[in-house]
């Protein structure tokens, strides 16, 4: 009798203690698919590093990564959509200089606050890149700030869409340069891009992922580089500083970020894991054959950075009344 008794107590305690331990032990992280939620469409330079960087980051995670593209209104509809995902660790989502800093400016409604989204750790950055068509008559970046700046209004150039660091770009240029250029803003990369290359556009800001193919292929030219020092994959090519504007870099950044709430030890595994990915040898030469400049931090330096851009640039934004609405 006193032996049934104690084993009955003995189960009661551990059921008890499994009861309580249950959902933290049997669900460890990651035990299904991670979405990977990317607000632009496939082909740009947010879908190419996140699918650069998809399979490596799988492979030590253990799990499939998918990339979920959610293109549209600025990146507005997928940055939405992962902010209000579950903080369960399954969610991640690129986060850039529109979607976390000039979306807020721009727009008199946007649908999440940058607070929504937690950072992981800043991943790489694409240069940009100052490209006309090679037939439109400027043999050079100063011969092109010259001629626009002598005929405002006259000259237009391409835009993957109002908002996106490729037109604030461009607008800083304007700003520095006292200059005006009509901003004719398209759908994405793919058709601003074409329509500079057909000559329907004279110019554009190009990132590296997608302006490189198309410089190399001689079906665009490179006059100047937005980066501090000159980039690798185009040496001969001058910054502006180079030109004589001082203290002129944009950058079209990634970051990565989970739904605000996501517990602080899966976002601490993710950071290591996206560092330990970006440092396999083969995922950096692809990323730096594309012109990217690998720069990972973790997630407090990325906070710090994403402060520092948005008071620079909503403070451009309002001084220059630039708006999407």
């Amino acid at each position: 009798m006193t032996s049934a008794l104690t084993r009955r107590h003995f189960n009661i305690a551990l059921a008890g203690a499994l009861t309580a331990a249950g959902p933290a032990r049997a669900d460890v992280w990651p035990s299904k698919p991670i979405r990977w939620v990317v607000a632009y469409p496939a082909g740009g330079g947010s879908d190419f590093l996140a699918r650069q960087l998809a399979p490596q980051l799988g492979k030590q995670l253990g799990q499939t990564i998918i990339i979920d593209n959610r293109p549209g209104a600025a990146g507005m509809i997928g940055t939405d959509n992962a902010a209000k995902s579950p903080p369960d660790g399954y969610t991640i989502v690129t986060g850039d200089n529109g979607a976390m800093v000039f979306n807020s400016a721009m727009y008199k409604k946007v649908p999440y606050e940058p607070k929504d989204l937690s950072p992981v750790g800043f991943m790489a950055r694409f240069p940009l890149i100052l490209a006309v068509n090679p037939n439109a008559g400027f043999a050079s970046a100063q011969q092109l700030l010259d001629t626009i700046k002598k005929n405002p209004g006259k000259y237009s150039y391409a835009s993957p869409g109002i908002g996106s660091p490729h037109h604030l770009a461009m607008e800083l240029l304007k700003d520095r340069t006292g200059s005006f250029v009509v901003h004719v803003p398209y759908r994405g990369t793919a058709l601003a891009v074409q329509d500079v290359i057909s000559g329907q556009v004279p110019m554009m800001v190009l990132d590296t992922a997608a302006g490189l193919p198309q410089i190399r292929g001689g079906k665009v030219k490179a006059l100047a580089v937005m980066s501090k020092k000159r980039i690798a994959s185009l040496p001969d090519v001058p910054t502006l500083d180079e030109l004589g504007i001082k203290d002129f870099e944009v950058t079209a950044w990634q970051g990565l970020f989970v739904p605000h709430g996501t517990p602080a030890e899966i976002v601490a595994r993710l950071t290591q894991e996206m560092h330990k990915a970006i440092a396999t040898p083969e995922v950096k030469a692809r990323l730096e054959e594309f012109g990217l400049e690998v720069a990972p931090t973790d997630g407090p330096a990325l906070a710090r950075f994403v402060q520092q851009e948005t008071t620079f640039w909503h403070a451009l934004i309002k001084e220059r009344k630039l708006s999407a609405d």
